[in-house]
Formats: C-alpha cells, structure tokens, sequence
C-alpha cells in the first residue's frame, strides 16, 4: 500500500478521511448511537451493550477521543464518557456538505 501524499488534498478531505476511518468500525458506530441514546455512560456498561471485552471498548473509545466526538470525565473510580456537541456538530456538518451536494446529472450512467 503506498503513502497517502495528505498535501495534495484540501484540509476538509484529509480531516473527512481521517473521521471516516475511525468511524468506519461497526461498534464505533454501535457505542456512538448508545452515547447520543443515553446521553452518558460508564465505560463498563458499554461492555454489556457492545458486547466486546473491556480491553477492546477501551480501545474503541480511545479512537473516538482522538477525533475529539467523545470526552471522558472521571467519576469516582469509572470513566463517564458523553459525546462531545461541539464536535459532533462539527463532524455532522462536514459530512452534510459532502453528501449534501446535489448530483449534476441523475440520467448519466459511468
């Protein structure tokens, strides 16, 4: 696989491509429905709602931090995740302009 050359592509495609890489795992997508659903959750609970190991949760929510759509608060001994609105916002609008834009032509075939 070759080197991606980032600088050819405008910031929007490089931050769209990295936010679809980290959402592109099924319970990436299954502990951010959960979180925007319940508005909070203790990391250990995602465990039985994802049904994944601890350790793999874990490793799951550190990609969605590093994106910046979730935040972590300490809450006595357990982490309390939420999903950040700022960010996911941000992340919402950059894929409605993506896919928000209208097709030249519907009749043309490729």
């Amino acid at each position: 696989m070759g080197v991606t050359k980032s600088e050819l592509f405008t910031k929007e495609q490089n931050e769209l491509a990295s936010i679809a890489k980290v959402l592109g795992n099924p319970a990436r997508i299954a502990i951010l429905q959960h979180l925007l659903k319940v508005n909070k959750c203790i990391c250990g609970h995602l465990v039985d709602v994802v049904g994944l190991s601890q350790p793999t949760i874990s490793q799951h929510l550190k990609e969605l931090k590093s994106i910046g759509l979730i935040k972590g608060s300490v809450d006595g001994t357990s982490i309390c995740y939420c999903v950040d609105p700022k960010t996911y916002r941000y992340i919402k609008s950059l894929f409605n302009d993506l896919f928000g834009k209208k097709l030249v032509s519907s009749r043309k075939t490729c």
